[in-house]
């Protein structure tokens, strides 16, 4: 007669089976039906029995044991109305905040500059000028703006302008917050940094902007209003 420990351990080996098997079963059916379906980077469990998250790179898919059905879209915890999918991808996109290459950036220090924060950010983005007003208020923080011209020509052209200048910080300001055109870049100008930006925004998925970027990691897409970036200074300090 088998012992309680051999019983649980013949169960958990089951379990661990049956969970590679579906996992097995996913990946050759999602490839066999859908040829152009990228690779698969991990499949796990979600907390509904039966449904299994697809993740490719940081994007989130669901489906079932056997692959026969995928599902865009959001898990919504009833009970704590916690979006699970939003609280997974901002998991999957933190970013290493101390890895940043922040000589790349201009740097606007306001106040002790205490509190940091990171903004990739296009010239001519009409959210980002909104933003940047905001950010005029905040206090005792220390700003990193990548330059990030990916909404068109013009664009490349202002962010060598602004990064060429005598002070980048106080030009990109002045045109963003008031309007005054950048002068223009004279002569021979390092703008190497403009390249490693829209590779590091791309390595990270920085598909528009702006996007902010929090000392914890924690990032966010779009223009935050100025009380919201508050709240996550104060929520990335205590972590």
């Amino acid at each position: 007669m088998l012992s309680v420990r051999t019983m649980l351990a013949v169960l958990a080996l089951a379990l661990a089976c049956g969970a590679w098997a579906d996992e097995a079963a996913i990946r050759k059916n999602l490839a066999a039906r859908l040829p152009n379906f990228p690779p698969i980077d991990e499949v796990s469990k979600t907390p509904i029995p039966g449904l299994y998250e697809v993740r490719i790179g940081t994007d989130v898919l669901y489906t079932d044991e056997q692959g026969q059905y995928v599902i865009q879209g959001s898990i919504i915890d009833t009970k704590t109305r916690a979006n699970l999918t939003e609280a997974r991808i901002a998991k999957l996109t933190q970013i290493d905040f101390a890895s940043l290459p922040l000589k790349d950036a201009m740097l606007i220090k306001q106040g002790s500059g205490a509190r940091k924060l990171v903004v990739f950010a296009d010239p001519n983005c009409g959210y980002c000028k909104r933003l940047e007003r905001d950010l005029v208020a905040l206090k005792d923080v220390s700003i990193y703006t990548f330059l990030y011209p990916i909404l068109g020509p013009d664009s490349n052209v202002k962010s060598r302008d602004i990064w060429c200048a005598r002070e980048p910080g106080k030009v990109w300001r002045s045109w963003m917050v008031d309007g005054a055109t950048p002068p223009k870049a004279m002569g021979a100008c390092d703008t190497a940094a403009l390249e490693r930006n829209l590779a590091l925004g791309s390595r990270h998925r920085v598909n528009g902007t702006p996007a902010v970027v929090f000392e914890d990691g924690s990032r966010s897409p779009g223009a935050l209003p100025l009380e919201q970036i508050e709240s996550r200074l104060i929520a990335a300090a205590k972590r």
